[in-house]
């Protein structure tokens, strides 16, 4: 059993927690969308709450994932559920397993769902949907993209990289579905919102940590002075303040790398 993942500092705590909701990057979406873009992830609450938006409008929900290193997470997070559980995961793409969640679970129309199956990061994700949607001739001038709160604000990046040479490019919008905050407990550090279906603490901190530097737009980031995967993206000092208390919590980073992460 993996032990309790200790509290942190208020200051941490607030510092994580302010960099998760920045990462999130979380607005509120018009109802009349013309495409909704559920990137493959694990945590169920934005699974949910992309098949929700979709179930909502009558617009097509194009769910984009194939195998790649984090497919275990979702094959363990759909194992893990009360009622998910009852879909076969193991060999599977990640949009195959949110295609039938979405038609069984959520009464999505087949038809009004697309597949893609080949991408395993989200830069393929951004890649494969504008290929998707030129093949289909699906028409987006207005899009709704949903993914792991963590990596929200890079996948938005990636979409606005992948469209840039395009006069009348689609606009999307950004949609996490869920704005993680942890809290202490006396059990240790856990997540103020109890759904089912949420990264562990210690996995959440290791991600959020691993974002700025991919951020940055630098020689070793993803921006246009680095590996040019994303556009630049303004990173606000309180941001860079945040990401670098956490850097320094001797207890934190001990207590991510007994667990090897870090």
């Amino acid at each position: 059993m993996t032990a309790i993942f200790p509290q942190l500092p208020d200051i941490t705590l607030s510092a994580a927690n302010q960099l998760g909701e920045w990462l999130a990057q979380s607005e509120t979406v018009d109802r009349d969308s013309d495409l909704i873009v559920l990137a493959g992830n694990a945590v169920i609450p934005t699974i949910d709450a992309a098949c929700e938006l979709a179930a909502a409008q009558s617009c097509p929900l194009l769910i984009s994932g194939g195998i790649g290193h984090s497919t275990t997470f979702l094959y363990a997070a759909v194992a893990r559920h009360p009622r998910y559980n009852k879909v076969q995961t193991t060999g599977r793409s990640e949009a195959g397993i949110l295609g039938e969640i979405a038609r069984e679970f959520w009464d999505i129309a087949p038809e009004r769902i697309l597949l893609e199956t080949k991408s395993t990061n989200c830069g393929e994700n951004a890649r494969f949907t504008r290929q998707m949607l030129e093949v289909t001739g699906i028409p987006c001038t207005k899009g709704v993209v949903v993914q792991d709160p963590t990596m929200q604000r890079r996948t938005m990046a990636t979409f606005a990289h992948v469209w840039q040479d395009v006069a009348t490019a689609s606009r999307w919008q950004s949609f996490p579905g869920i704005v993680a905050r942890l809290v202490n407990s006396d059990d240790g550090l856990t997540f103020a919102d109890k759904e089912r279906g949420m990264w562990p603490p210690e996995r959440y901190l290791s991600l959020i940590l691993g974002e700025i530097p991919r951020l940055r737009d630098d020689a070793q980031g993803y921006g246009p002075n680095g590996k040019g995967f994303i556009t630049h993206v303004n990173i606000p000092a309180e941001i860079e303040r945040a990401w670098q208390i956490l850097r320094d919590d001797a207890l934190l980073n001990e207590a991510l790398k007994s667990r090897s992460l870090l």
